[in-house]
């Protein structure tokens, strides 16, 4: 088990502040706000160490870079930002897909990403 250090503390709060899946480099940008000399190399190695240790989960998107997010949440699904790429949570789920697979296949599990404009840039001028 890694020490709880200054550093990893700040990570695992940039994490829990932000309520969204972050990119490593914004970890990096969130955590050096009370923890600066930060380095990415640190953010990297602490964010492997929290998956891990189950603290953290892994959020990929396709041809994305793999963000971060806090493990505890409950299924639920992602809303990716076209403009300003941003990922946010969307606590709602539309239930048994089982009905979209091919005859004979069995569905498992699922994950759905949403694709769009955030509230922030929905109201930004073009």
């Amino acid at each position: 088990m890694e020490r709880n250090t200054r550093q990893r503390s700040a990570i695992r709060d940039a994490i829990a502040e932000a309520a969204r899946p972050l990119l490593p480099q914004e970890v990096l940008e969130r955590a050096q706000r009370t923890a600066p000399g930060l380095g990415i190399a640190t953010v990297y190695r602490n964010l492997k160490a929290l998956v891990d240790e189950g603290l953290l989960r892994t959020v990929t998107l396709p041809g994305e870079v793999p963000r971060y997010e806090a493990a505890e949440h409950r299924h639920h699904h992602h809303f990716q930002c076209t403009r300003c790429q941003r990922v946010f949570d969307v606590h709602a789920c539309p239930g048994d897909l089982s009905h979209l697979a091919p005859p004979g296949f069995s569905v498992e599990d699922h994950e759905l990403t949403l694709y769009g404009r955030c509230s922030d840039c929905a109201a930004a001028p073009n």
